[in-house]
């Protein structure tokens, strides 16, 4: 049985000086699908904005909202209620040789490319090619997962937003956006259309009803073996009730929560926190 949760993200922003125009887009609106019903979504700023939502070309709800009064603080809220599914079976219909069809490699090419984030890396190929050895398609998304997991340290504070794939596997460490980045790579690497998924985990299996919790922005992969489905590398689960799919996109820079371009002073401080609450 799948839960009901909601989502409170909120992120502040302080200036050191005055700031006159602001222009931003927020990717906070979780997606409805097979998995998961948004049931409510609502997006506050203060100071308040004139804003439009509109869908990206990845499918994305987006809300753009520019502000053109002077400001030094800028506090965006999203609140959001879904209904979540237990994990979907792995998609196993495809074999090698349809994933090498120019049907498929047309259809989802832009899954199959390399990306600054999702660069290519000669090791990294190797290690790629032996995962793929002897598997079929899932079963080789399902190792690389594995292997991501085994082969990065959980680490916040080593990596960056601006990390890349090999960067993260050089150091060893980083956090859920680089295992989500490295296990891109192999899965490209082997031919496997693949995409990275952001959103929010709800961190405790044993969360009890109306427990409000401290949620975690998280990101993870889809792989297409014949149908799209998710697995989370960082923590090697599948994707369940636990997980709130918001965006999709090659690689982070298709799904950052908020961005944006202002013109005035400088940012001093940016905060985010999470509130997650279990309601069925």
């Amino acid at each position: 049985m799948g839960w009901r949760i909601r989502v409170v993200h909120e992120t502040g922003y302080r200036y050191e000086a005055p700031v006159h125009e602001s222009y931003n887009e927020a990717r906070l609106t979780p997606r409805s699908d097979n998995r998961q019903n948004l049931i409510v979504s609502r997006l506050e700023t203060t100071p308040p904005t004139r804003s439009y939502r509109y869908t990206d070309y990845w499918g994305t709800a987006v809300t753009a909202f520019d502000l053109h009064a002077s400001h030094t603080e800028l506090a965006v809220t999203a609140t959001s209620v879904v209904e979540t599914a237990d994990a979907l079976a792995p998609a196993r219909s495809a074999t090698w040789d349809e994933l090498a069809s120019d049907p498929v490699q047309d259809r989802y090419t832009e899954m199959l490319e390399f990306t600054p984030y999702v660069g290519r890396d000669r090791d990294l190929a190797r290690t790629a090619r032996t995962l793929r050895k002897g598997s079929d398609p899932a079963d080789a998304v399902l190792a690389a997962c594995g292997w991501v997991h085994e082969h990065l340290a959980y680490q916040p504070g080593t990596t960056g937003v601006h990390t890349s794939a090999v960067e993260a596997w050089q150091t060893g460490t980083g956090v859920c956006q680089d295992y989500a980045h490295l296990t891109l790579l192999l899965l490209r690497e082997m031919g496997i259309p693949a995409r990275y998924v952001s959103g929010y985990l709800l961190p405790r299996a044993e969360t009890e009803i109306r427990q409000t919790v401290r949620g975690e922005s998280h990101a993870w992969i889809e792989a297409w073996t014949g149908g799209w489905w998710g697995f989370d590398p960082t923590n090697d689960i599948e994707i369940g009730h636990r997980h709130v799919w918001v965006a999709v996109g090659r690689d982070y820079s298709d799904v950052p929560p908020l961005k944006g371009i202002f013109s005035g002073g400088t940012a001093a401080a940016l905060d985010v926190t999470v509130s997650m609450t279990r309601l069925a």
